[in-house]
């Protein structure tokens, strides 16, 4: 009964767009471990614009972006607690590590902060997560993979950040699915920290070891990498499973155009930082229903959809879509059925 209330009272809200408290005097600040990609520089223009409208038109009075200068846990735990020190509101994350910044997070709640994690999410109770399954999609890459190479073969898997959520559920989603698939091998493994540059010579490195390789099963920004690896081998070309980025797409036309090459890309969207924001400012504004873990979609792309999407994508950019308050609280809907 308490559940029907719930979602009867959002849909009211949903159609008026009434406030139920002043954020107008609320700052918030976003906490982000790591920069050095394309998808997370898209993430931080798109949060950015947002963000700004929002502080513009007296939504919020401060939306701050913090970035660490590495990918270090205690660098980013520190600046969590020096954001506590600061008296923001509410701290969005994009964290380092899914348990071991549970401590800083545990004081900002105790503090009063409210707390969004999105994309590296954090395990500490109190914070609200804002999540794509990534495991769904690790295991949706070697079916896709299964459909391009039905007579199975060798795979390379490329990882992205070490010790994140991200990486350890796409990880654990493509060898639940390899193990499924038996017609498939992983049999060599790089890490790429879901950049072009960093796989292209990780997957240099080790490709003269490894036998012939059918498929790369992958974590976004490093298909384009891992082909030119490839060609500057002399290797024949995989099937590399893309993420998303306009230089793994555009690669993608040319190789269709030439031969019919075929394959599948996803990823979540970087503009998902735009929804963690709004999560953030609708609990601040009084929202008490909205459930702690919210789910959302990764985008996806096909052989018969992706030319279509392309021109749409900045150059050096990622496939994104910015969230607007109304959104929130569709998505918010959404997982309360």
């Amino acid at each position: 009964m308490k559940k029907i209330f719930a979602l009867s009272a959002l849909a009211v809200l949903l159609a008026s767009g009434t406030a139920l408290a002043d954020t107008s005097g609320k700052k918030i600040a976003f906490s982000n471990n790591y920069a050095g990609n394309s998808w997370r520089q898209s993430m931080l223009k798109s949060y950015d614009a947002v963000a700004k409208k929002a502080v513009a038109d007296k939504v919020v009075a401060a939306a701050d972006v913090f970035t660490t200068a590495d990918k270090e846990v205690p660098t980013q735990a520190a600046q969590v607690q020096n954001l506590i020190l600061q008296g923001y509101d509410a701290i969005v994350i994009n964290s380092a590590s899914p348990d071991a910044l549970n401590g800083a997070i545990k004081q900002a709640c105790d503090a009063g902060i409210v707390v969004v994690s999105f994309d590296g999410i954090v395990t500490e109770p109190c914070a609200y997560r804002v999540v794509v399954d990534y495991e769904k999609m690790g295991k949706e890459e070697v079916e896709q993979m299964a459909k391009f190479q039905p007579k199975g073969g060798n795979l390379l898997e490329i990882r992205g950040l070490a010790g994140t959520s991200i990486d350890d559920a796409i990880h654990k989603g493509i060898t639940e699915a390899v193990a499924a698939h038996p017609e498939f091998k992983i049999v060599g493994s790089v890490t790429g920290d879901w950049d072009q540059t960093t796989a292209q010579k990780a997957v240099a490195t080790i490709l003269p070891s490894l036998p012939p390789i059918v498929g790369i099963v992958d974590q976004g920004g490093d298909g384009y990498g891992a082909a030119q690896a490839f060609a500057a081998a002399g290797k024949p070309r995989p099937t590399i499973i893309m993420g998303n980025r306009q230089d793994e797409l555009q690669w993608w036309k040319e190789q269709k155009e030439k031969d019919g090459y075929q394959t599948w890309s996803g990823s979540i969207a970087p503009g998902v930082s735009t929804l963690a924001f709004w999560v953030a400012q609708l609990v601040l504004d009084g929202h008490k229903d909205i459930p702690h873990d919210l789910i959302v979609p990764y985008l996806s792309f096909t052989q018969d959809n992706f030319e279509a999407a392309l021109p749409d994508i900045p150059k050096g950019g990622v496939a994104s879509h910015e969230y607007t308050q109304a959104d929130a609280l569709a998505a918010i809907k959404d997982n309360m059925k």
